[in-house]
C-alpha cells in the first residue's frame, strides 16, 4: 500500500492548485509564564520571541508548495502592515499571489496567539468580515476562469472561514466550469457561511461543522452516517471527506461507498491548522490521479504530521513520506 501512495507524492510536482479564500496573519507571541499578574489574576508571560506565519487560506497554500505542488493565490488583503507581511510570507513559500488583491478599507485578518512553553493563554483576533466589494469578486472570479480554460490548474480550492470574501455565486459559476474542464474542486467549508452550491468535488468538514451544516434537528445524537447521508443529498458533492480528530477520518461517497481510516498521529500537541493540511494534500493526491480512498489515506498521514507540531507549521513532502514508510515522525 506504501508503495502505491508513494508514487502519487511523487507526482505533486507538476500539480498546480489555485487557493480561493480568506487569508490571514498568525502571529505567535513565545514565552515563559513564572508569575501571576498583581494587577488581575492572568500569569505574566515573558515573551522571548516573535514569530509570524501564514494562516487560513493561506496555510493551505503553504502546505501545498512544501508537498511539492505548485500554488496560486486568490483573495483579498488590507492595505496595512499585517497585509504587507502576510505577501512577504507568500513570496518567501513561492506562492504565485498576482490573484492577491488589496481593499484599502478593510484589515487584513490578523490572529495573535499568546502561549507559555507549549500551551496557549490567549487569542487576539483583527479583523473585518463584511461582505467583499463585488468588483472585486468578480475580478478574482474571471481570472480564475481564464486558468480553468486555459488548463493551467488542475485543482481549486475554496477556503472559506466566513471573513467576507466567498459568496454562492463566485462558486455558481467556477464550480461547472471547473467540472467541464476536468479541475477538481474542494470546499473547506463554515457553517451558516454558503448556501449549498452543487457539483464540488469534495466538502471536507470536521464532525462538529457537518452536523452544524446537514439541517437536522438533534444531529449531534445521531449516527455519523445519517448527517453524511444528509450532508450528500443536500449539497450534492461527489464526495465527503469528514475529519474525526482523534478518531482519524471518514469518506463518504454519493455512490454509497464510505470508508473511515484511524488516525496516524501519534502524540496530538497543537490541532491549528491540520484541515488545512488535510484538503491540500488531499486534491494534490487526488490531482495526481488518486483514488479519493487513497487520497484520504495519504491526507490521513499527512494529519497525523502536522498535530504532532506546535503552531500553524505547513507539512513537507519529505515528512509525509517518512511517515507513509515508518509511521513515525523525522
Amino acid at each position: 500500500m506504501s508503495e502505491a501512495l508513494l508514487k502519487y507524492i511523487d507526482c505533486f510536482a507538476d500539480m498546480r492548485v489555485a487557493v480561493l479564500g480568506d487569508l490571514m496573519l498568525d502571529v505567535y507571541f513565545w514565552g515563559d509564564a513564572k508569575r501571576i499578574s498583581p494587577e488581575a489574576p492572568v500569569p505574566v508571560v515573558d515573551v522571548k520571541r516573535i514569530t509570524r506565519c501564514l494562516g487560513g487560506a493561506g496555510n493551505v497554500m503553504s502546505n501545498i508548495v512544501t508537498l511539492g505542488g505548485h500554488s496560486l493565490a486568490f483573495g483579498m488583503i488590507g492595505g496595512d502592515d499585517a497585509g504587507k507581511r502576510l505577501l512577504a510570507e507568500l513570496d518567501r513559500f513561492g506562492v504565485d499571489r498576482s490573484g492577491v488583491l488589496v481593499d484599502g478599507e478593510r484589515r487584513t485578518t490578523e490572529k495573535q496567539r499568546v502561549l507559555a512553553g507549549h500551551q496557549q493563554l490567549l487569542r487576539l483576533d483583527h479583523e473585518d468580515v463584511s461582505s467583499a466589494p463585488e468588483a472585486l469578486r468578480e475580478k478574482l472570479v474571471d481570472q480564475l476562469l481564464t486558468l480553468i480554460r486555459d488548463r493551467r490548474i488542475d485543482a481549486l480550492i475554496f477556503e472559506d472561514y466566513k471573513k467576507g470574501l466567498l459568496s454562492e455565486a463566485m462558486l455558481e459559476v467556477l464550480v461547472p466550469e471547473a467540472a467541464r474542464y476536468g479541475v477538481k474542486t474542494a470546499l473547506d467549508p463554515k457553517p451558516g457561511s454558503l448556501l449549498p452550491v452543487p457539483g464540488i468535488t469534495v466538502i471536507k468538514p470536521n464532525r462538529s461543522e457537518a452536523i452544524k451544516m446537514c439541517g437536522l434537528d438533534h444531529a449531534d445524537s445521531l449516527p455519523l452516517e445519517t448527517v453524511a447521508d444528509a450532508l450528500l443529498e443536500k449539497w450534492q458533492p461527489e464526495h465527503l471527506l469528514i475529519s474525526l480528530a482523534q478518531d482519524g477520518m471518514a469518506l463518504f461517497s454519493r455512490n454509497g461507498g464510505k470508508t473511515v481510516i484511524p488516525t496516524r498521529a501519534k502524540e496530538v500537541f497543537d490541532v491549528s491548522g491540520a484541515g488545512d493540511t488535510v484538503v491540500a494534500s488531499y486534491m494534490l493526491s487526488l490531482a495526481a490521479g488518486a483514488l479519493p480512498e487513497e487520497a484520504a489515506e495519504i491526507s490521513n498521514y499527512a494529519a497525523g504530521v502536522v498535530v504532532g507540531k506546535v503552531g500553524t507549521s505547513p507539512v513537507t513532502a519529505e515528512e509525509l513520506r517518512h511517515e507513509i514508510n515508518f509511521g513515525k515522525r523525522i
